[in-house]
């Protein structure tokens, strides 16, 4: 674990695109990814799922209902048919084009553009940890496509950062929280060498923040997405928020700068 990446030319605060610019976009469709880039987000945030025939696509649900016009279970359905989904309709007609994207489609849309945040979701976890689990899956294609430097894998579970970090020359991790970070979370945090914590910005306190840094993490907040809660992440030294709508947040940035 001593050689875990730490990504690069690291200038906070980050505004980090939640899942694309999802105010604007269909969430984690290309689209999205797209128009976030262009607002000058300097990280995009996404979901991976397993498809049936374990391939890793771009979806937050572990359903196909809220954001395509399919039903069922995602692993329930092979990338092939996950494909043929329209997932734009059902947030405006004129995106009826998108489709759930691999995540290798996304990797390549950001590389060497912008960084990229991959959770993996908690639903797709498996106790046997397979030779083709997803953790395996996505560090080998951040690997394949040369973005350890500038991808970060986060998840809600703590299991899945320790496959990750105890692997050889692993990426940068992060743990995702809705429940503040209790001194044994903090210790195994600072145990897997985790790059950054991720928690609801509701439950942010400047002592949750102080003790993160203490053991040399960085603090993203989420889901931040006005001006008022801006300025209390930044007050309280947060290097970085997750936001739906990335171009908003650079204005408060900004904005707060100036202040």
């Amino acid at each position: 674990m001593e050689n875990i990446h730490k990504i690069k030319n690291f200038d906070s605060p980050w505004i980090i695109a939640h899942r694309g610019y999802r105010q604007k976009y269909p969430e984690n469709t290309l689209a999205a990814f797209q128009a976030a880039m262009a607002a000058g987000a300097q990280m995009i945030e996404l979901d991976v799922m397993l498809s049936r025939d374990r391939r890793p696509v771009v979806v937050h649900d572990d359903t196909l209902e809220r954001t395509t016009n399919g039903t069922g279970a995602v692993k329930d359905f092979t990338l092939e048919e996950l494909k043929k989904l329209d997932a734009g309709s059902w947030f405006e007609p004129r995106f009826a084009d998108q489709r759930l994207p691999e995540l290798s489609e996304v990797l390549a849309l950001a590389g060497g553009r912008t960084r990229v945040n991959i959770e993996i979701k908690a639903q797709a976890y498996e106790s046997g940890h397979p030779p083709d689990a997803i953790e395996n899956q996505v560090v080998a294609m951040v690997r394949k496509m040369n973005l350890q430097d500038c991808a970060l894998i986060s998840s809600f579970e703590i299991d899945f950062l320790a496959q990750i970090a105890a692997m050889e020359d692993p990426p940068a991790i992060a743990l995702i929280s809705h429940t503040p970070a209790s001194k044994r979370i903090v210790d195994i945090c600072a145990h897997l060498k985790v790059f950054s914590w991720h928690p609801d910005h509701r439950i942010v306190t400047q002592r949750q923040v102080d003790r993160m840094h203490g053991v040399g993490l960085k603090v993203f907040a989420y889901n931040v997405d006005t001006l008022e809660d801006y300025g209390k992440m930044m007050d309280m030294g947060v290097e970085g928020v997750i936001t739906d709508d990335p171009l908003a947040a650079r204005q408060w940035s900004r904005a707060h700068m100036a202040a």
